[in-house]
């Protein structure tokens, strides 16, 4: 594996930082927050640090269930792509990875590198790499070979997404890590779709979870809003209708917030289905009968007893209602 130890990397990120593109490039800023905010050097050439095993177990802890609820989607997910040489990780969002799958063929490699569980890849702590930078900008991306601050990773190809709890609070994100030379640009656009459709996967699976008695809503944010985010965008729903929760996406794009979400809020209004008082009370009204004819199989006389109405009664509002 080769990386470049002979000053030409570093004179690159100095050079990078003293010109026009310090100003536009997201890349470049963040060689300089490793640079000037965190003190570090590009040519250190120590591997990361690692957690003991104790302060490990305590990381992994802390993210109770997702490890978990992670597994399946993290099994798929290496099944794509550990063919092609790549390691999938989970890191928690100190940028330490906590569970990986990987290739036995390759773990003394990927072990010395520090693509580990125990290995610290904050931004603070290693500079500009996937794990950490993804993590401090709280985005997908992609740290492709010599954007990577450290020299001795600019051998790596970094695909990461974050994952959001159900408060979108950031919670952990998912890598995909190769050090081949020979992964193709296209290959890396196929492994970043992979992975930002793996962390949504988790997310609304840990969103679901939060919220075991409610219904879970997709939330339509209206025609300018990316199918990715919308396919993010879940609400739970209480037994009268009341939003309980909302993913981070909903919460960006309609400005929701913890203390908004506390009080009533009626899915209706949040899903842009605008209706008077008498709407409501007809649309619930209608939602219970149907509830009820499906109960009992159709039966008139069956639903109205299990209601406790009388049989013409209960045809006068099916046909109020326009239930047939």
């Amino acid at each position: 594996m080769a990386s470049r130890y002979d000053g030409q990397h570093a004179e690159h990120i100095q050079s990078a930082l003293l010109g026009s593109a310090a100003a536009q490039s997201a890349l470049v800023a963040s060689w300089g927050r490793s640079m000037r905010l965190y003190g570090l050097n590009p040519e250190e050439g120590t591997p990361p640090d690692f957690l003991s095993e104790r302060e490990l177990t305590d990381a992994r802890e802390r993210l109770g269930s997702l490890i978990t609820t992670a597994q399946a989607t993290l099994d798929r997910l290496y099944s794509a792509v550990g063919g092609a040489g790549c390691c999938v990780l989970l890191a928690d969002k100190d940028g330490v990875p906590v569970d990986r799958r990987g290739s036995v063929s390759d773990d003394a490699t990927f072990c010395k590198i520090g693509l580990w569980t125990g290995a610290v890849w904050s931004e603070e702590r290693e500079g500009t790499n996937g794990i950490g930078t993804a993590l401090a900008e709280q985005r997908a991306l992609t740290i492709h070979r010599d954007q990577h601050f450290r020299s001795r990773n600019t051998a790596l190809s970094c695909t990461v997404a974050p994952i959001f709890d159900h408060c979108g609070r950031l919670m952990a994100a998912i890598d995909v890590s190769s050090a081949r030379h020979d992964l193709t640009e296209d290959f890396v656009k196929l492994i970043a779709m992979a992975v930002v459709d793996a962390a949504r996967r988790v997310e609304a699976e840990n969103f679901r979870l939060a919220f075991p008695k409610a219904r879970i809503m997709l939330a339509k944010l209206g025609p300018d809003v990316s199918y990715e985010r919308s396919a993010s965008a879940l609400i739970a729903v209480d037994e009268d209708d009341l939003v309980i929760g909302a993913s981070r996406t909903v919460r960006h794009v309609l400005g929701l917030t913890d203390e908004s979400l506390s009080k009533p809020l009626p899915a209706a209004s949040l899903l842009g289905q605008s209706m008077d008082v008498e709407q409501e009370f007809a649309a619930a009204e209608r939602s219970v009968i149907q509830r009820v004819l499906a109960k009992a199989d159709g039966n008139i006389s069956l639903a109205a007893t299990m209601m406790g109405m009388g049989r013409a009664t209960l045809h006068r509002k099916l046909k109020k209602l326009g239930i047939h």
